[in-house]
């Protein structure tokens, strides 16, 4: 299993899906993991990962490896993320482990670490895209200053023909959503298997904690999807209700989160939180306006999970495929968002309606255990 970051803590999408499927993976198969990593990995986060793999194998990669990296891919044209995560000490430690030990099979995630393995034919592999990343930054490039446009075009661009072109070069090919992958170019990506992300049994155990806020979002703060978010919901939702407060949990929050709750009173910023049940179960409303992400959003299964109502954009919504007016409100402009919101405060039943039929198609519809199973049915073919 070859990520590019140790897959716990658990703050980032990537290593939630990385970390779950390795736990679930493990109860049948005996998993070597190869993680790249920027900083030296703790002992607590190291022992979490170990018990369910028989080896883990960590490289360091330095500053001046991506640097490195991020030059050659500007000369050979691959996409920037893929350089940035290459290193040919990483690459060449893997060569070695592959020709020294008789694996079954290779699983790559994500497209820009496929460039360790994509030549690699004496094993068989499955890449999983996760999402498509180039509509990803695509739509991100609105929101840039003009100094950086250019280079999200640019980048946007070329891992557009890299998803394409990597497709051939594995056997197997997963995707987390079907969304996603309708934006992959590639004349058989319906070949590219749906494997959705899961929700753990933790988030459906409930949690005793007063409700102090009006409204609460949560997810990695550095993310710009996130932060965008938020800045949708304090600019478009919040003057709308004066006296209404939000509650923004999530690791590494940027400066203009850290701005936007510094300078309105009705925001309070925890930053990362040990038990995020916690953040969820502290307010009435989870909001995920998610106008540029892509992939699945586990935050809106979390907050269903603990019967927390979600409002969000149909963006979001067509990954998960809750019923809108059953389990999830959907709502696409800041009109949409202030109509929710009044008929969530106002109408206790389709308040509670809304909180157990979102537990209840979580817990039928998103397990880790169910999702893996397709992985396992790709691998064992």
């Amino acid at each position: 299993m070859l990520v590019s970051r140790f897959p716990f803590p658990l703050e980032k999408g990537d290593k939630l899906r990385a970390y779950h499927q390795l736990r679930e993976l493990s109860q049948t198969y005996s998993i070597t993991l190869f993680a790249l990593s920027d900083h030296p990995i703790k002992e607590a986060h190291l022992s979490e990962v170990e018990q369910y793999c028989s080896a883990v194998i960590v490289h360091s990669q330095s500053l001046l490896q991506k640097t490195i990296g991020l030059f050659r891919s500007w000369t050979n044209g691959h996409p920037f993320q893929t350089g940035y995560f290459y290193s040919y000490r990483a690459h060449k430690q893997l060569r070695e482990l592959i020709q020294s030990e008789k694996f079954d099979h290779i699983y790559c995630q994500l497209v820009r670490m496929s460039e360790y393995v994509k030549d690699e034919h004496r094993v068989r592999k499955t890449l999983d895209y996760m999402d498509a990343l180039s509509a990803g930054i695509e739509r991100r490039i609105t929101a840039q200053p003009w100094w950086k446009k250019w280079l999200f075009k640019i980048e946007s661009r070329r891992l557009k023909v890299y998803e394409g072109r990597m497709f051939d070069f594995f056997e197997n090919r997963v995707i987390i959503s079907e969304q996603d992958r309708a934006l992959i170019h590639h004349p058989d990506i319906e070949q590219i298997y749906c494997v959705p992300n899961g929700i753990s049994e933790f988030f459906f155990e409930s949690v005793d904690v007063e409700k102090t806020h009006d409204f609460v979002f949560v997810g990695n703060m550095s993310y710009p999807p996130n932060v965008e978010a938020v800045a949708y919901i304090a600019d478009h939702i919040l003057p709308h209700f004066p006296e209404k407060k939000l509650l923004i949990s999530g690791s590494s929050p940027s400066l203009r989160v850290k701005r936007l709750a510094e300078t309105n009173a009705s925001i309070e910023l925890t930053g990362w939180v040990d038990d995020i049940r916690t953040s969820y179960s502290r307010a009435h409303i989870f909001l995920a306006p998610m106008m540029i992400g892509t992939g699945m959003q586990n935050k809106l299964l979390e907050a269903m999970a603990l019967g927390v109502p979600c409002i969000t954009t149909s963006l979001a919504n067509n990954a998960i495929k809750a019923r809108h007016e059953n389990e999830i409100l959907v709502a696409n402009d800041p009109s949409e968002y202030i109509e929710s919101i009044k008929r969530l405060t106002q109408n206790e039943q389709l308040y509670n309606e809304l909180r157990g039929n979102a537990r209840d198609f979580v817990r039928k519809t998103y397990t880790w255990q169910q999702t893996v199973e397709q992985l396992q049915q790709l691998f064992d073919e």
